[in-house]
């Protein structure tokens, strides 16, 4: 592999340039394929297989994870002589995809799996990591790898809560000093990336409640358990109690996602369900959420007659960027691109799993930009109609490859 072009750094050091035609080519090619064949969390199978065997024409030695799907690489060995040590930093990505029909209509490479698509970028993170290690891999055997450096290939990111917790379990945090990872932005322009130390993503749960009660005739509620009633006011009140009973600036919110009961419109139900999300912005307050909740709907229930059965499914903590991780991914992407391509980005309100990661070591996420350059349509993630610009890809790959060798000379 040929590397076209290199960035001096203080000290005489270099930066790998601009990626070889023919690899960014591959990649974008690797890409498509993984976006045509979306597989669910802890069914992504065919996409490991597709992982490993590039992993492996390249000289390295990928280990799929024990839960069967997934899988950690290491380019460079521990043991041997590195600058300032062995600690590795890794590079996550994640590799399920939603279960969600492609809406695409004119796109040779759309989903070609009824009912699921890559629609939250998980095949460009993918490919992302996936192209670093390419590229890490040849600086190694030229001699030029500074620190070891380890690829983390997660299944079921989407999948409460988180896969995360499996690759944890199976040892892949073992000799990491430090975790990144990227996230698609479609609200960010492609060779762009968004930085924030501190929370750059919430906490989300997962609510799920049952009400039960007699029904009857609608004629007569006084002598039954009006459970559409009951269903109502928890989707009106509970929020409204929940958000008293916690300081206003963690950012606490129930959102309700599904209700169903009954069947008739003369018939009181005896049975509703209702299923929404917790997300909080605040870890402090995401730690107590659980108990306030529960209580709230409960109150809510009772006070209607109501039976409730509540499932408060555990979510995933915020992702909180550790200010030395954060700056290193400044220092890698200016010195790649300059300092017009970060820019500042808020905390979001969607959850991601690699929190899970960073209870353990120190990291940082970036919002990689993926929005084409002057387009107005943004095509929203967990959208049907979800794409990228595929340059983002090459812009991925150049900033966790800057990333490592920076990383190596701190």
């Amino acid at each position: 592999m040929s590397l076209e072009s290199e960035v001096d750094l203080p000290g005489g050091a270099v930066l790998p340039g601009a990626l070889p035609d023919a690899l960014r080519a591959e990649l974008i090619a690797f890409r498509r394929d993984l976006h045509m064949h979306p597989e669910l969390g802890n069914q992504e199978f065919r996409t490991t297989a597709a992982i490993k065997e590039r992993l492996e024409e390249a000289g390295l030695k990928p280990r799929v994870l024990s839960v069967g799907t997934g899988l950690v690489c290491d380019i460079g060995v521990p043991g041997e002589q590195w600058n300032g040590g062995p600690s590795m930093l890794a590079l996550r990505a994640d590799i399920d995809g939603l279960p969600i029909p492609d809406t695409k209509s004119e796109c040779p490479y759309r989903s070609t799996v009824p009912d699921r698509a890559h629609a939250c970028g998980h095949d460009v993170h993918t490919t992302v990591v996936l192209g670093a290690g390419l590229v890490l891999a040849e600086l190694h055997k030229q001699g030029r790898l500074p620190r070891p450096v380890r690829l983390i290939f997660q299944p079921a990111e989407e999948v409460l809560p988180g896969g995360a917790a499996d690759v944890i379990d199976c040892g892949a945090l073992e000799g990491v000093g430090a975790i990144i990872a990227v996230h698609c932005d479609p609200r960010v322009d492609a060779g762009k990336i968004g930085l924030r130390e501190g929370p750059i993503t919430s906490a989300c749960d997962r609510l799920e409640i049952a009400l039960d009660g007699p029904g009857g005739h609608t004629a007569r509620p006084h002598l039954t358990t009006d459970l559409v009633t009951a269903a109502a006011r928890v989707v009106t009140d509970v929020p409204a109690l929940v958000g008293r009973r916690f300081d206003s600036r963690s950012g606490l919110a129930i959102t309700w996602g599904r209700i169903e009961s009954g069947h008739a419109p003369n018939v009181i139900p005896q049975h509703a369900e209702l299923s929404g999300t917790v997300r909080c912005l605040d870890i402090e307050a995401w730690r107590t959420a659980p108990d306030v909740v529960v209580a709230a709907i409960d109150e809510v229930a009772n006070l209607h007659r109501a039976k409730s059965e509540i499932n408060y499914v555990r979510g995933v903590p915020p992702v909180v960027n550790e200010p030395g991780v954060t700056e290193l991914l400044r220092e890698a992407m200016i010195a790649r691109r300059g300092v017009e391509s970060v820019e500042g980005t808020e905390q979001s309100l969607g959850g991601e799993d690699f929190s899970w990661y960073l209870e353990h070591v120190p990291g940082a996420m970036a919002r990689l930009g993926v929005r084409t350059p002057g387009e107005r349509h943004v095509r929203d993630l967990h959208q049907g109609d979800f794409d990228v610009d595929e340059s983002a890809i090459t812009v991925g790959v150049e900033l966790f490859t800057a990333a490592a060798l920076v990383n190596g000379l701190r």
